[in-house]
């Protein structure tokens, strides 16, 4: 498994800048998880070590805030206001990074970055909740990603 610092440090060397100030804590925090489960499903293990759960709106923990925080070194928040003037936290990278990634983890987070740098919130969100995992869970509960994806796996050969 791979060091959070090093999953979030890659996602934001490699978002496209003009997407930056769309890497809030809920949307960096949702492409870690969509790292995740992307990577269950072609490699049947997480990249991270995060034990995911289903909150209120989706998939949710303070690890990714708590990791920058403990990297303040590394990691900026910027804090700044959304669309709706609410508070959101803008992540950064102090400055350039090696993240220390395998190659199939860096297959799972690009092809993420790949499909949701062009989606603006709504549509990303609506990609999230759509992902199995959250379709097939209650909330207020853990996420077992790789029991999920070999759930997923069994029921795609079906079909």
């Amino acid at each position: 498994m791979a060091n959070l610092k090093d999953v979030m440090a890659y996602i934001i060397t490699n978002y496209p800048s003009h997407m930056d100030s769309e890497l809030s804590n809920a949307r960096l925090t949702k492409m870690v998880y969509l790292a995740d489960w992307k990577n269950c499903i072609d490699s049947g293990s997480q990249i991270t070590s995060i034990n995911w759960y289903f909150d209120n709106y989706g998939p949710f923990v303070r690890d990714i805030e708590q990791e920058a925080k403990n990297n303040s070194g590394l990691f900026e928040i910027a804090v700044t206001n959304n669309v709706y003037g609410s508070m959101k936290k803008i992540f950064k990278l102090k400055y350039p990074y090696e993240a220390n990634l395998s190659p199939v983890e860096k297959k799972s987070i690009d092809h993420v970055i790949s499909e949701t740098s062009k989606l603006y919130w709504a549509p990303f969100i609506r990609l999230v909740y759509s992902t199995f995992p959250i379709t097939q869970s209650d909330r207020y509960q853990f996420v077992d990603l790789v029991a999920l994806s070999k759930s997923y796996k069994e029921l795609s050969e079906l079909v």
